[in-house]
């Protein structure tokens, strides 16, 4: 099979709630990071073979193929085709997978992998409408469980001995580590600002800076009356969409393009749905597997923070370096943008592979029903 490269991975700022991008339609969001993926490539978009975007909640402005109208709204040639994929938080990172398959194959040469969500307009949990969207028989199966991640980050703090305290210190130290980040200017090469009606947004909005455990304190439990989980330690509802040109060294050398990236092995794996997010344990070990990389080879690992318990249980499974995990700050300071969080992950774990000189990066995203992706990637000397 072929070798496949990445070449460019960008991405709006991630908006908080109600914040700078919040006016911004899904499909003008996803059609701005397209444009201006092309200009700073300087890609002719005809030769791009297919669009491959992630979206979860695909209701109302996020409704009727986002990646397909996506590409209409950027003014790209009509005959690109665009698909929009859902595998919950994952949806972003699985275009990924999906693209280097299909470039790994043969099937298509270039490919843009990346995905969208803008939570301000589309909330939560809107795409369930007024149905049984977890159908009768898988709600026997698992004893009437709501299938609700809350109660389930809840139950893996309780599996693992996390107290809140600890929770809570996890979650100072992702806005510690995000603040420091944003204020070095280690974000600035991946964004892309956004022309508002309000003005240019061009910094991620979630940071708190001044966080401390004591004000985390204050906070009432989310999911359970005597629980641990609160807004504070958990992600952010957000708003934001990133891109990434996925091809073959061969192709890159005949656009004039250096890759950025080598694709070295991407895994999906599912886990008890009751526990939920727990499936980036396993899917760690699967990818490190198939990428023949050892965990003391990777020099960073995003492991998105959809919960503070998400995280710490893996670094308590793994015995990953804690240094050396999400070390920018994660979805619980710079926010967690749905379907678009697995292409943003990518981005920021990639330029600072860059930044940084690391060989290998290995990026996983816990998702509702108890799956996982994880992708390993390894920088390419320029």
């Amino acid at each position: 099979m072929r070798e496949v490269v990445i070449v460019e991975a960008i991405r709006t700022p991630v908006g908080k709630r109600n914040g700078g991008l919040s006016g911004v339609h899904p499909v003008d969001l996803s059609a701005h990071i397209l444009q201006a993926l092309a200009e700073r490539t300087g890609i002719d978009p005809a030769v791009i073979d297919d669009v491959v975007w992630g979206c979860v909640s695909q209701v109302g402005d996020q409704s009727s193929n986002v990646g397909r109208y996506s590409v209409l709204a950027a003014g790209w040639p009509e005959s690109i085709p665009g698909t929009t994929v859902n595998r919950a938080c994952g949806s972003s990172q699985q275009a990924l997978d999906f693209a280097a398959q299909a470039v790994m194959s043969g099937q298509q040469d270039v490919v843009v992998a990346g995905g969208v969500e803008v939570m301000s307009r589309v909330p939560l949990g809107a795409a369930r409408g007024t149905g049984m969207p977890y159908g009768p028989k898988a709600l026997e199966r698992y004893d009437g469980f709501p299938f609700n991640q809350g109660i389930s980050a809840e139950k893996i703090a309780q599996k693992w001995g996390l107290s809140r305290t600890r929770l809570d210190e996890y979650s100072v130290l992702s806005h510690e580590r995000a603040a420091a980040a944003q204020d070095r200017g280690a974000f600035d090469g991946q964004i892309v600002p956004v022309a508002t009606e309000a003005g240019a947004v061009s910094a991620d909005e979630g940071i708190r800076r001044g966080s401390t455990v004591d004000k985390l304190a204050g906070l009432k439990p989310a999911f359970a009356e005597d629980g641990v989980i609160h807004a504070g330690n958990s992600s952010q509802i957000s708003d934001g969409a990133a891109a990434l040109l996925v091809t073959t060294p061969e192709k890159a050398r005949e656009l004039g393009l250096t890759p950025l990236a080598r694709y070295r092995a991407g895994a999906v794996a599912g886990s008890d749905p009751v526990l939920m997010l727990t499936g980036p344990i396993p899917a760690t070990e699967k990818v490190l597997a198939k990428a023949g990389v050892a965990l003391g080879e990777v020099g960073v690992f995003e492991v998105n923070e959809a919960f503070a318990s998400v995280p710490l249980a893996w670094l308590a499974e793994t015995g990953a370096d804690i240094e050396r995990v999400n070390p920018l700050g994660g979805a619980i300071a710079l926010g967690h943008p749905l379907g678009g969080s697995g292409a943003v992950l990518m981005t920021r774990m990639i330029h600072h592979m860059r930044d940084q000189g690391l060989r290998y990066g290995l990026q996983t995203m816990c998702e509702g029903g108890g799956t996982a992706n994880a992708t390993v990637v390894e920088l390419m000397d320029r």
